[in-house]
């Protein structure tokens, strides 16, 4: 009887593409399991978080239209906050968050994201920021009761203030600002091409004078002096040409405007920028207290005796024609006054009631008569 013989097993060589799959989906299968272990992980303990206030300082700027999932993105790449959903999650109970405006914070490294949220609703946290009003001149100015009104330069020098939040701040000098004024190019600022010449024309503490449009501006507080005059230059240099103001005679209007600025109401500017026009055009003295008292760094309606008797090239009681430069920054009302001035003869006119409009005439006599009558009123 013949004994069956036993076929050997049959075995299969695995092929190269086997082994990739199989590797493939173990692979597969340990990412899967790591982010399921890293959900439940930021689910239990929360994503990764600093644990305090942080410390030191840093400067984040907050764009126009950010999210606040871009802001998060920020406060990482700068170091502030150690992830974006920490600062996410807190944010989410801050609805101030949500309202932040675009400019410069002073934050600090290492925040966990609730402190972050808290800081940037924080109003003492936002730095580089001015707000420039029509007729603020560069320098400080004084009231007759002695208020102090900061100018442009003590307002950008007050933009640059870091460490204010914490007592202890540190600010570009206003001296360092009308060092960088008086040495600048005009050109490398920024300075308008209508002004250059005249701003390479005045004296060097008052070059910028008028070139600072009211409005408000966020300027990075980290700047060089040279950086920030730049920054607040670029932004002016909009509103002023969109104000209409170009090409040769631009500088001229912009003189005129600002005394207008200064002497007028918005209602009664159309006739004060006829009344300086008539005067030029007959070369007639423009008498006009507000010049007389710019380079005073004095904010009043009248002038001392003493000093409509000084002479100089801003004390038009004493010279013929326009100052050589603009006397303090220009509305729009201002300078569209400026531009196209109301038709009339007028050649004087006087504050003359308490709520500030003007009487205005064409010859002395009807102007010593309002001058009569704005002194009954109580006006001056």
């Amino acid at each position: 009887m013949s004994t069956p013989v036993t076929a050997p097993p049959v075995r299969h060589r695995s092929t190269p593409v086997d082994f990739r799959r199989r590797r493939l989906a173990l692979l597969a299968s340990a990412l899967l399991a790591g982010a399921v272990l890293v959900a439940v992980s930021v689910m239990l303990l929360g994503p990764d978080d600093y644990p305090g206030a942080g410390n030191g300082s840093v400067v984040v700027r907050v764009a126009s239209g950010d999210s606040t999932s871009a802001i998060g993105d920020a406060l990482v790449a700068q170091g502030v906050v150690k992830s974006r959903g920490s600062f996410v999650s807190a944010a989410a109970e801050e609805p101030g968050v949500a309202r932040v405006q675009p400019g410069f914070y002073e934050l600090r490294a290492q925040m966990s994201g609730a402190a972050a949220a808290e800081a940037l609703v924080d109003p003492q946290r936002r730095v580089g920021f001015m707000d420039v009003k029509g007729g603020v001149q560069l320098d400080d100015t004084r009231a007759p009761d002695g208020t102090v009104s900061p100018g442009v330069l003590s307002q950008i020098s007050q933009a640059t203030c870091l460490g204010a939040a914490d007592g202890d701040a540190e600010c570009t000098a206003v001296e360092d600002l009308r060092a960088a004024m008086a040495a600048a190019d005009p050109a490398a600022i920024g300075v308008p091409e209508w002004a250059r010449a005249g701003f390479t024309a005045a004296a060097p503490e008052r070059r910028l004078e008028g070139l600072v449009a009211p409005g408000t501006y966020d300027v990075d507080p980290q700047g060089s002096p040279e950086d920030l005059l730049r920054e607040v230059l670029a932004v002016s240099a909009e509103r002023l040409a969109d104000a209409g103001l170009s090409g040769e005679n631009a500088y001229r209007t912009l003189v005129l405007a600002s005394i207008v600025e200064k002497e007028a109401l918005v209602p009664d500017m159309p006739k004060v920028a006829r009344v300086i026009e008539n005067r030029l055009a007959v070369d007639q003295r423009l008498e006009m207290d507000s010049t007389v008292n710019y380079p005073l760094d004095v904010q009043a309606l009248r002038t001392t005796a003493e000093a409509r008797g000084t002479a100089g090239p801003y004390n038009t009681y004493m010279t013929t024609g326009l100052p050589p430069t603009p006397v303090a920054s220009v509305s729009t009302a201002a300078l569209q006054a400026a531009e196209a001035p109301e038709p009339g003869q007028w050649l004087f006119f006087v504050r003359c009631t308490t709520e500030g409009t003007s009487c205005f005439a064409v010859t002395f006599d009807e102007h010593r008569a309002n001058v009569t009558r704005a002194r009954e009123a109580g006006a001056f």
